[in-house]
């Protein structure tokens, strides 16, 4: 007769942990989704009759609040499907982080981020404008000595540019600024008719073109040889309209420049005018002292007859076309019009379109 084989089957304790699954169960689970419960259904599902809740599990308050939590999370952590379309559409990384100040920081030029130092008080002037008001150089040439380290104040070399001073504070300049302010040149020009002042504008060349070796006067009674070097920097103190001829002035060295075209420049400069036209007594009083140019009066001026169609003008300014608009308020015309002086120094017999050096015995 068989032998029969009771086989005793262990009751399920509902409070157990969970066992850890097998290999042979993780493989046969790799690549499956494991599908989720609702959680609304696993809350509202009741323990069975009978018996106590499980130890494990998670109050009904806490399961509803955890939901939201989730959600919140999940906001935060990812950029929302609309987010998402934008951001790919504008071509970003919606999961670049924000630049911060550091990153920015890094990223920028530290040249670009240099400010002058601040100063106590806001009112004083600043270091290359209290050189100008000295007299040791123009506001230019400060900058560039400021920047090569030329320039100590109190005692010590200041290179950064904006800085603020005290009207009292010692100001010395390194010998080699001196050095280099000497071998800057002046350079006299008698301008002809149709050359402009400054840039070339109307198809009009500038008159620094006729700056030239072979333009040089022969009778020029200056040693200095010239270099091309002369030519950098050189520009023009002052102007003389298109059809206007006579002494134009360049120079390299800001201090003048700055005296004879500065706002309050004491500097003469002479005229001879050829006129057309009658000029009355009360028309010749005018003309030294009574007229206006856009709004703003003119400052005293002497006029004289030279002879009978010319008249000579002596100005302290400087205005656009002035001596030209001058003659039309009183009813002349003006047919031609020659600078003959700067100052101490006169145009003398240097030929157009020639010009020559300017000597170190002469000032304007």
């Amino acid at each position: 007769m068989a032998r029969l084989t009771l086989k005793t089957t262990k009751p399920i304790d509902r409070t157990a942990s969970p066992k850890t699954p097998t290999a042979r169960a993780r493989r046969a689970l790799r690549g499956r989704k494991p599908v989720k419960p609702p959680a609304a259904a696993s809350a509202a599902q009741p323990p069975p009759s009978g018996q106590p809740p499980a130890a494990h599990s998670t109050p009904v308050a806490t399961q509803r609040a955890a939901p939201t939590s989730a959600r919140t999370d999940a906001r935060t952590a990812e950029p929302s499907t609309s987010e998402t379309r934008r951001v790919a559409r504008d071509g970003k990384d919606a999961r670049r982080p924000a630049a911060t100040a550091k990153t920015r920081d890094a990223a920028e030029p530290k040249a670009a981020r240099a400010h002058p130092p601040r100063h106590e008080h806001p009112d004083d002037p600043r270091l290359s404008k209290r050189m100008s008001e000295l007299g040791l150089c123009s506001r230019r040439e400060a900058d560039e000595w400021i920047e090569n380290g030329w320039v100590k104040v109190d005692g010590e070399v200041v290179t950064a540019l904006g800085v603020r001073v005290s009207p009292r504070a010692r100001i010395d300049i390194d010998p080699a600024a001196a050095r280099h302010q000497s071998e800057q040149v002046t350079i006299l020009l008698n301008k002809p008719v149709g050359y402009v002042s400054g840039q070339a504008e109307d198809g009009h060349e500038p008159a620094m073109v006729l700056i030239r070796p072979e333009n040089r006067w022969a009778d020029d009674p200056s040693p200095t040889r010239f270099k091309p070097s002369h030519l950098r920097g050189l520009a023009p103190a002052g102007r003389l309209d298109i059809d206007s001829t006579g002494l134009l002035v360049f120079t390299q060295d800001g201090r003048v420049a700055k005296r004879l075209i500065g706002r309050d420049s004491p500097v003469e400069k002479e005229y001879l005018v050829r006129v057309e036209g009658t000029l009355s007594d009360d028309g010749l009083r005018l003309l030294q002292h009574g007229l206006e140019l856009d709004g703003v009066k003119l400052k005293p001026a002497r006029v004289s007859w030279q002879n009978e169609h010319q008249l000579r003008f002596v100005l302290r300014e400087g205005r656009k076309r002035q001596i030209r608009r001058m003659c039309e308020l009183v009813g002349l015309n003006v047919t031609g019009l020659k600078r003959v002086r700067s100052g101490g120094v006169p145009l003398g017999p240097l030929p157009p379109g020639q010009w020559r050096y300017l000597r170190r015995d002469e000032a304007f």
